[in-house]
């Protein structure tokens, strides 16, 4: 298995923030499942996020509501090729006030160090994946879904995911040895 690191994609609040704030962001229509979405997005985030996954070595994933959807409706609007798909619209429950994706996040990164991108985690989120036992290094990134995703958020991402990759360090992020 390999432990390459994900970078997790949420798409509303993210990549489609709440009000436009930059000229940057171009509103999209979208029709899913019969139902128009008015989305904003911005076409550079697809290349730093890709710069991103290419110089950390790191795994471009979807980690949203929009599952499937966001490879044909979002990705290609920002120039993002396919990426996996964690899906995680079959559990809306809570167990321990953690956000529904929380728990499928879990599973799907086993192990592997991970960034998340979202706008709605908080603390009951942390503790859930600092206590599941398939859950190594994390970054959470909250995202203000007034503004989306910033050049700092993939600043802060970069540092974080350079340190996992700094040599002598084991999959824990402790020094090997």
């Amino acid at each position: 298995m390999t432990k390459r690191p994900l970078v997790l994609l949420d798409v509303d609040g993210v990549l489609n923030p709440v009000r436009r704030h930059s000229l940057w962001l171009r509103h999209h229509e979208c029709v899913l499942d019969g139902q128009t979405y008015r989305i904003l997005l911005n076409a550079r985030h697809g290349r730093k996020l890709a710069a991103l996954a290419r110089h950390t070595g790191a795994e471009l994933a979807w980690a949203t509501t929009w599952e499937q959807h966001a490879n044909v409706e979002i990705g290609p609007r920002i120039g993002l090729p396919q990426l996996p798909v964690i899906k995680v619209n079959s559990d809306p429950g809570s167990r321990a006030g953690e956000h529904f994706k929380t728990r499928h996040v879990a599973e799907y990164v086993a192990r592997r160090p991970f960034v998340w991108f979202d706008d709605n985690l908080a603390a009951p989120d942390w503790q859930y994946l600092q206590d599941h036992p398939g859950v190594d290094e994390f970054l959470l990134v909250d995202v203000d879904p007034r503004t989306g995703l910033t050049d700092a958020h993939l600043a802060q991402a970069r540092a974080w995911l350079a340190d996992r990759a700094r040599p002598g360090l084991d999959g824990a992020g402790a020094p090997s040895g």
